[in-house]
């Protein structure tokens, strides 16, 4: 008899997801069950979204030579058909193979454990782009009254990690279109986040687009702006709206003073929240060598 191989999902497995009081029992997880192919059905809550016809056909082709190598998990429902928990890209390369029976292992879970199996399932087997997992997040939340803390819990993630990703929600469509497409990384989205307004956020990512700018070079750019400063790159000019349009009159005497000091023309930014940068230019090594050695004697 075939046995079903436990794979550590997130550090604690499947089966560490299905309840184990009495109204929720596993069956069939030890034996492998052939399964009609019309009889099954994708599950409505399937976190994944999006399957590549290229990467089935190549499934498909695989499955044809060597057949199907890991069963796919289903749920038996009352009406004697079967919903996936976990395989559907499997399922669907089957029939573009022409299976007519797909091995597989049946479980009893109710509807809020499907929906974790499928989503630790793909998780592991990182099939998710990180829109589909924040939705797949958002769903569990909202479905099943979790509080993040309890959904940290229930998938094993850390709740940081999880409000990361919900986090990505907020940003505005075309950015969470493409990270679902892959066009930009997670940390170039959460390095937008930075930015108070979506106007804001998708002209920088417009730069990112065009420019290929780094993760880091994002992170300082997002800094400039919340700092005040404006930035020109590219085709646009990028400009805080929180910006002041001059320094208050306290930090303007302080300009000046720094000025007479160094004798040099000190430059100053301050946002209205009160993060700034001075600056201290100079036009020679000689004139450095002198700023520094003021700067030793203070």
């Amino acid at each position: 008899m075939a046995t079903h191989k436990k794979y550590p999902a997130l550090g604690r497995g499947l089966d560490a997801l299905i309840s184990t009081e009495e109204e929720v029992h596993t069956s069939g997880s030890s034996s492998i069950n052939e399964v009609p192919v019309f009889k099954i059905k994708a599950n409505p809550n399937q976190p994944r979204r999006e399957f590549q016809p290229e990467a089935l056909q190549e499934l498909a082709e695989s499955i044809r030579q060597i057949g199907i190598i890991q069963p796919i998990t289903l749920r038996q429902m009352e009406d004697g058909t079967y919903q996936i928990i976990a395989g559907e890209r499997r399922w669907r390369a089957a029939q573009l193979a022409g299976l007519t029976n797909i091995p597989a292992y049946i479980r009893t879970a109710n509807d809020e454990n499907v929906m974790q199996m499928a989503l630790v399932e793909n998780i592991q087997r990182e099939d998710l782009n990180a829109i589909e997992i924040a939705l797949a997040y958002q769903n569990l939340i909202e479905q099943y009254s979790l509080t993040q803390d309890k959904l940290s819990e229930k998938v094993g993630k850390n709740r940081a990690t999880i409000a990361n990703y919900l986090r990505l929600l907020k940003l505005p469509a075309q950015v969470q279109v493409a990270l679902q497409n892959k066009e930009v990384d997670q940390g170039h989205a959460r390095a937008l986040l930075g930015l108070d307004k979506p106007s804001l956020q998708v002209k920088l990512f417009n730069e990112i687009r065009e420019k290929g700018y780094s993760v880091r070079q994002v992170e300082e750019m997002v800094k400039a702006l919340n700092n005040g400063e404006t930035l020109k790159s590219g085709r646009h000019t990028l400009k805080s709206k929180t910006a002041t349009k001059r320094l208050p009159e306290e930090y303007t005497e302080l300009r000046n003073r720094l000025s007479e000091r160094f004798s040099t023309k000190v430059q100053m930014t301050c946002s209205q929240q009160g993060k700034g940068k001075i600056s201290i230019p100079f036009a020679s090594e000689e004139e450095l060598e002198r700023i520094i050695t003021l700067l030793d004697k203070i």
